[in-house]
């Protein structure tokens, strides 16, 4: 390298995989969201306003930033040559000056200054007036830094497409691609997280539980599917954005797709709203009003719950168990089938029992990790007791409802066989049991639902549940 010759290098998606921008955004959202609000006010000055709002009420930990490793190489290997290194960046000073300490790679940092936004023409004049034109190598990303790469003597590309790439090497000539450009579908689609659309199979247990048999119920029962799990896939999304530094500082939720940077967050940002716009337009094929006014109820909750009842402990699992039990309400708004209260119950202390269970499972992993609380949420090392007799007593209610159901009338008018049915509180009971060991023992999925589903266990259980069931309605001549 010539002694002179200085490497700039910009920060978002080019040292870092992510954008600082929506990190700060999403940052500020989780901690506050009436200050995202008051930070838009300060687009009406300009986006380097808005960064610097941003930046001065966002906390972005640099140590927990998903950063490019060959960028961190090449830098160093720079750095070792005798080389001075520059990270120029549209992000917002405060927030580059932080990262670059952090990085320790860097003689210099210029960022945003809440006037000028650093990027593109900008940015080419500020390194040309500093450096001179042709005195540095500039390391970037995109078609915003044209410019710069023009004016730099070498260009070296992060990620880049080969139409940009070409569009590079027609201004700049010698290139050089340090990170070829990766697309990941199986990523994208694991953020749509589609294993936890099983749990949209609950919107059928209206019907099952009714012995319904119309088509029309049927097919309003699977658009109301269709319609949850789109509104679900969009709930996961923003809470993974407002969850960003809880989950990059978990054991198993850091690689989650847009906490590990496999899907960009203004990729996810842009999917949430229009999965919650195809859930409410497919909801409204189904034709009930009171449908879209339980799928509506559903969406503020899960926002509520993802901005705020989150960290409110004990209440966060009653949310959670409400979430499910909401499920059942739109089976049963869709096919328009009245709701057993009995039906109702039952669902309301069995999902209390899972939502517990979920939250037992988090702080066996705070007490394993030698933490003191829950990272993101409410609860302490020491709550671990109270919340196991939560998750088993919530579990031994619902049995002692459905043995009160099997007491009733009611059921005499839906089975041939109801004593039957008594065969199902034992193998609730072992079930209920067994999830809360499992989960005392650190081996619990972070989601109970999706656990029991892959779990053999509770696989023989559900089949052995099912048999009883159809031996109790099954009438013999």
């Amino acid at each position: 390298m010539a002694d002179d010759v200085v490497l700039a290098v910009d920060l978002d998606r080019t040292l870092i995989k992510s954008d600082i921008l929506y990190e700060s955004f999403w940052a500020l959202a989780a901690a506050s969201i009436w200050r995202v609000f008051i930070a838009l006010f300060a687009l009406l000055r300009g986006k380097a306003a808005f960064k610097a709002s941003l930046s001065r009420h966002a906390i972005v930990d640099p140590a927990m930033l998903k950063y490019n490793r060959a960028v961190i190489d090449y830098v160093r290997h720079w750095r070792e040559g005798g080389g001075r290194t520059v990270l120029v960046t549209a992000t917002d000073q405060r927030v580059a000056s932080a990262i670059a300490e952090h990085v320790g790679l860097f003689d210099e940092v210029h960022g945003s200054d809440g006037t000028r936004n650093l990027k593109g023409s900008a940015k080419a004049a500020f390194l040309t007036d500093r450096f001179g034109a042709g005195n540095f190598d500039y390391v970037g990303d995109s078609s915003a830094d044209l410019p710069v790469w023009q004016a730099a003597r070498r260009a070296l590309s992060v990620g880049v497409p080969s139409s940009l790439g070409r569009r590079i090497a027609s201004r700049s000539g010698d290139v050089e691609a340090l990170v070829l450009p990766s697309f990941e579908p199986r990523a994208y689609l694991r953020a749509l997280r589609p294993h936890q659309w099983l749990k949209n199979l609950l919107v059928f247990l209206p019907l099952v539980a009714a012995h319904a048999h119309s088509v029309s119920a049927w097919l309003a029962a699977g658009l109301a599917f269709v319609s949850f799990s789109l509104v679900a896939s969009g709930v996961y999304l923003l809470n993974d954005l407002l969850d960003l530094a809880a989950d990059r500082a978990h054991p198993r939720k850091r690689n989650r797709p847009l906490a590990s940077g496999a899907v960009p967050l203004e990729h996810g940002t842009l999917l949430a709203p229009l999965l919650f716009l195809g859930g409410i337009a497919v909801g409204a094929l189904t034709g009930r009003i009171e449908f879209l006014g339980v799928l509506s109820l559903y969406m503020v909750v899960t926002m509520a719950y993802s901005l705020h009842l989150k960290r409110r402990p004990v209440i966060d699992i009653c949310v959670l168990a409400g979430l499910y039990t909401v499920r059942v309400l739109a089976g049963a708004a869709a096919a328009d089938i009245p709701l057993s209260v009995w039906l109702l119950a039952f669902s309301i202390f069995l999902f209390l029992s899972l939502a517990a269970v979920k939250r037992q499972a988090e702080l066996v992993d705070v007490m394993k990790s030698g933490r003191l609380s829950a990272s993101g949420r409410g609860y302490h090392a020491e709550d671990l007791p109270i919340v196991t007799m939560m998750a088993i007593a919530a579990g031994y209610v619902s049995v002692l409802v459905m043995a009160l159901y099997l007491d009733s009338m009611a059921v005499g008018e839906l089975y041939a066989h109801p004593l039957l049915l008594w065969g199902v509180c034992p193998v609730l009971l072992y079930w209920i049991s067994r999830m809360a060991l499992i989960a005392h023992r650190g081996g619990m999925h972070d989601d109970p639902i999706v656990f029991a589903v892959r779990d053999q266990t509770s696989r023989f259980c559900g089949v052995a549940v099912l048999l009883v069931v159809l031996a109790a309605t099954v009438k013999i001549a």
